[in-house]
């Protein structure tokens, strides 16, 4: 992957190309890129690669107190670090619009649309939560790094067991993982992002751009969904104004999309539990 902003040559043959209905690296318009999914020794420890895109997501977690006002809720929080490993266009201990755009993205996504039953984190009521953290660490970035992110993310906490626990009276009794059976999260729904980049005046449209069509591209829409058509989250971070009709075209594109991806993220799942 180039750091170099493209040239005028590189600019024109992938804008021709779109016109041609071709995009550069072979694939159709509205085709993500090979999703790879793997698993480390940990629970919670996932990553995941689209195309020469790789991020690694970790859930760890803890028992705090919880907040006044919602004395039975638990936390879900999550970081990301985007270091110069993962390109030279990003600083270390420096945050990016791009890094920015991408947290908010997957706060969205997965804490304001209650993907997890945050109550289902509580020990007592008032005294003891779980809090449950996600690290996401971006390792390699050639273009569409919100998608990558948020299937990290949510592969990540669906994989994750927390410790079990025992409660007598005030008393509470945390297990580690080789004396009980950890816990799996509760999760209610499943939001995948689908990141459509915008050309020619929106007259063109690719799903999962890479950074070539990043950098050229006129203006983006990144919708989240999950299997039941519901809309999470939509973010149109500035660019070209959209029509509403293409959001509506998107959005219909973006649930084909959800069942595929939902469907391989579950059949990584099921295969990693099977060698467990």
């Amino acid at each position: 992957m180039k750091d170099t902003e493209p040239s005028k040559n590189e600019r024109e043959f992938l804008l021709e190309a779109l016109r041609e209905g071709a995009r550069i690296d072979g694939r159709k318009f509205y085709d993500f890129r090979t999703l790879r999914i793997s698993f480390g020794s940990d629970y919670g420890a996932v990553e995941v690669q689209l195309g020469n895109t790789r991020i690694l997501a970790k859930v760890s977690c803890e028992v705090i107190r919880p907040y006044a006002d919602k004395p039975t809720e638990g936390f879900l929080s999550f970081s990301t670090e985007i270091s110069p490993m993962a390109s030279t266009v990003f600083e270390a201990g420096r945050q990016t619009d791009e890094e920015v755009l991408v947290s908010r993205m997957i706060e969205k996504a997965m804490r304001r649309s209650r993907a997890l039953d945050t109550e289902g984190l509580c020990i007592i009521a008032g005294e003891k939560v779980w809090s449950i953290r996600v690290d996401i660490h971006f390792l390699d970035h050639d273009g569409n790094l919100a998608d990558a992110a948020c299937i990290a993310a949510i592969t990540a906490l669906m994989h994750f067991r927390r410790p079990d626990v025992t409660v007598v009276g005030e008393e509470v009794t945390v297990h580690p993982i080789e004396q009980r059976n950890p816990v799996p999260l509760s999760i209610h729904h499943i939001p995948i992002s689908v990141t459509f980049a915008l050309f020619d005046k929106g007259e063109r449209m690719v799903v999962d751009p890479t950074y070539l069509e990043e950098q050229i591209m006129e203006g983006d829409l990144a919708l989240t969904l999950n299997v039941h058509k519901e809309i999470c989250a939509l973010s149109k971070a500035g660019g070209m104004p959209l029509e509403l009709e293409k959001v509506v075209q998107c959005s219909k594109i973006a649930a084909v999309k959800v069942q595929e991806i939902t469907e391989q993220i579950e059949a990584a799942l099921a295969a990693d539990k099977k060698k467990r």
